[in-house]
């Protein structure tokens, strides 16, 4: 007998999402699972090493998303008839409960506390975002407690989650070992980087204001898309952009080289409640590619960096500080090479996909009985 059809979903993702597609359905794949992707980017069809994706177009707007594309998601699972279904976003909860009832073993993932994240949403009124949180945590629990398993993203969801169903494991985000790891000669370059969505609540209209602090002649580099209503105009309110290059979407050969380039990665989030107790995969990444990481002064974030000795902590609402910490890094080259590979010696020793796959590979294998 072969080994399960398994079906992952989700109608937010990009169907190349790093999480969901590069290592927990190529690491499944690679273990010889029927492994099967539903997504919704309207891409279409196609086998990507041994995962088949399906595509049920891309929606328009967010309340389309939300509602029409996860309900065609879940129809579209449901005819490939697997035998676990692992979903990946929270507009996706009620069809796990649907699927629950359908017989089939699921697997909720949740990538963030959302009840939290719905607090920082920046285009709904502060009230409405209480009572939203508040009713998604009631249904969040009613439907996970009732589920195979619960999957999350860091320790501390895995603590939320497992007051009510005790099959709750955290399978940290950890990059892959050597991906980000450049085998050829890089010249380093005058410029530190940040590389994700570019928004608000992630700090960046703070980092734009810092590069007007920055004393030595060092360069911004900002990797992604822009998000919640960021803009070039709105950004060129807070800095000079003359000091910052936006690159776009990077695929992963194109980041890989941007790290190797830059002298420092950034991740001076906000502190918004979901941020405070998160483990932001871009900060381990920094740490693979050898990057001292600049990053903001959150305990948990401050208890890696601090005692690995990679990188340094600061006020992420504080622009001056952000510019003491390039300039530092800039002017202190050997000792940031040192900070660098004390980041990556901890991607080895511990916060690697390496450790984390073994969890889920035992997850498909033996703890899905109930």
């Amino acid at each position: 007998m072969g080994k399960a059809k398994i079906v992952h979903l989700t109608s937010a993702h990009p169907r190349y999402d790093i999480r969901i597609f590069l290592k927990m359905c190529q690491s499944l794949a690679n273990a010889d699972y029927n492994v099967n992707l539903v997504v919704a980017d309207g891409k279409g069809f196609e086998v990507k090493n041994n995962v088949k994706i399906y595509d049920v177009g891309k929606p328009l707007k967010r309340l389309e998303r939300m509602f029409k594309s996860s309900m065609m998601v879940y129809k579209r699972a449901l005819q490939l008839n697997g035998d676990i279904y692992h979903l990946h976003d929270p507009e996706l909860l009620p069809y796990a409960y649907l699927l629950k009832l359908k017989g089939k073993k699921v697997i909720f993932d949740s990538h963030e506390d959302t009840p939290r994240q719905i607090l920082s949403k920046p285009y709904l009124n502060k009230n409405l975002l209480i009572i939203i949180s508040f009713i998604y945590e009631l249904l969040e629990k009613f439907i996970c407690s009732r589920l195979n398993c619960v999957v999350t993203a860091t320790p501390y969801i895995r603590g939320i989650f497992s007051k009510y169903n005790p099959n709750s494991i955290d399978i940290n985000n950890y990059p892959i070992l050597g991906e980000l790891e450049s085998s050829d000669e890089i010249t380093k370059k005058n410029q530190v980087c940040y590389v994700g969505g570019i928004k608000p609540i992630r700090g960046i209209y703070k980092l734009v204001e810092a590069m007007n602090y920055v004393k030595n002649d060092v360069k911004l580099c900002l990797a992604g898309d822009f998000v919640d209503g960021v803009n070039l105009e709105k950004l060129s309110k807070f800095g000079n952009l003359e000091k910052i290059e936006f690159k776009g979407f990077l695929n992963r050969t194109q980041v890989q080289k941007l790290l190797n380039e830059s002298l420092a990665g950034i991740v001076t989030f906000l502190p918004a409640s979901n941020h405070i107790n998160a483990q932001p995969n871009k900060m381990f990444e920094y740490m693979s590619a050898s990057l001292p990481v600049i990053a903001s002064d959150f305990p948990l974030w401050k208890e890696i960096i601090e005692y690995n000795k990679c990188g340094i902590c600061v006020n992420p609402q504080d622009p001056k500080k952000i510019a003491e910490s390039i300039d530092y890094l800039f002017e202190h080259h050997n000792e940031a090479i040192i900070m660098g590979k004390n980041g990556k010696k901890a991607v080895y020793e511990k916060y690697n996909w390496d450790t984390e796959v073994k969890k889920l590979l035992n997850l498909y294998e033996t703890g899905l009985k109930q």
